[in-house]
This record gives C-alpha cells, sequence and structure tokens, in this order.
C-alpha cells in the first residue's frame, strides 16, 4: 500500500503541469521544525516529518523559480524531484543516520519512514489549500491559510508519533 502511495505522489511530480510554491513562510517554518527537533533529540520519525514537509516545499519553490526564469528543459521537475531526494538520503546513509537495524518502527527506518510520512502529508494538503482556493474564486478562506493548511497536519502528525513512539 505504501509503495503505491509512493508511487502515485512520484508519478505526480513527473507529470505535474504547474508549479505551485508554498509561502515563504511555510518554508521558514519547516526549516525550524527540523532544527529544533533535531537539537531538541526528538526521536527520528518525528524529525523525519519535518525533513520530508521541508523537502517538498523546496522541490515546489526551486520548480517556481525556475518557472519564473523561464528555465525550461526535458525532465526538469522529475530531476528536480529526485535530486533533492538523492541529496538528503546520501548524507544521511554516508553517516549511518539512516539504516541502522534498531532505530525502526514498524519495520521501517524511522528517518525514512518520517521523511515519507511527511512528504506525502505536506503534499496532499499544500495541493488541497490550492484546491479550496480554486473553489473560493482564488481567494484564501482565511488569513495565512497558506501556512496553516500545510503546516497544520505536520504539527499533528509530530503530537501522535510523539505518543506512538514513546510506548
Amino acid at each position: 500500500m505504501l509503495k503505491k502511495l509512493i508511487a502515485g505522489i512520484s508519478a505526480y511530480f513527473l507529470t505535474i503541469a504547474s508549479a505551485y510554491a508554498i509561502c515563504p513562510i511555510c518554508t521558514i517554518a519547516v526549516g525550524a521544525g527540523v532544527g529544533l527537533s533535531r537539537w531538541l533529540g526528538v526521536d527520528d520519525t518525528i524529525s523525519g516529518i519535518w525533513i520530508g514537509g521541508l523537502t517538498i516545499s523546496m522541490i515546489w519553490w526551486t520548480i517556481n523559480w525556475l518557472n519564473s526564469k523561464n528555465i525550461r528543459f526535458f525532465g526538469r521537475k522529475p530531476l528536480i524531484f529526485i535530486s533533492y531526494y538523492i541529496l538528503i538520503l546520501i548524507p544521511f546513509y554516508s553517516t549511518d543516520i539512516v539504516g541502522h537495524p534498531l532505530n525502526t518502527l514498524w519495520g521501517f527506518d524511522k528517518l525514512l519512514l518520517g521523511i515519507v510520512i511527511g512528504s506525502i502529508t505536506f503534499f496532499v494538503f499544500g495541493m488541497w489549500y490550492f484546491y479550496m482556493k480554486k473553489k473560493n474564486n482564488g481567494h484564501a478562506h482565511f488569513p495565512f491559510e497558506k501556512v496553516v493548511m500545510p503546516i497544520a497536519p505536520l504539527i499533528i502528525l509530530t503530537i501522535l508519533f510523539y505518543f506512538i513512539t514513546r510506548v
């Protein structure tokens, strides 16, 4: 099931027609969440959730920046998508942060599980924001909706996984 979901989201990024950038405040909030969680010694699953959200945010920002500069080339979106995850995962593997047999939850590496869950959640709720805005004649329903929509689910997941990993 998880493989199908990841494949579906990957296929979406490979075929997406236009880029939707998340606001800079959102990106900064996710980045702060990553730094804070690692500094506080928070469980890797929770750190991964924020790393996944930050990664999706940076992918959207990169695609949007390339669009604004009218830089287009074949395979641009898949290349950006794959590159960001490679740039994140290689250092984790090379420093043995990922892959330790005792650092697992439900049979998956905690950090990788968190990255996958965070990426999917941030993407889904970010796209939901754009859908809701489109249905509301291009207007947000409330101030800072663009920030709240993708960040609130990450906060909820953080709280949920805090209690899951404490058991």
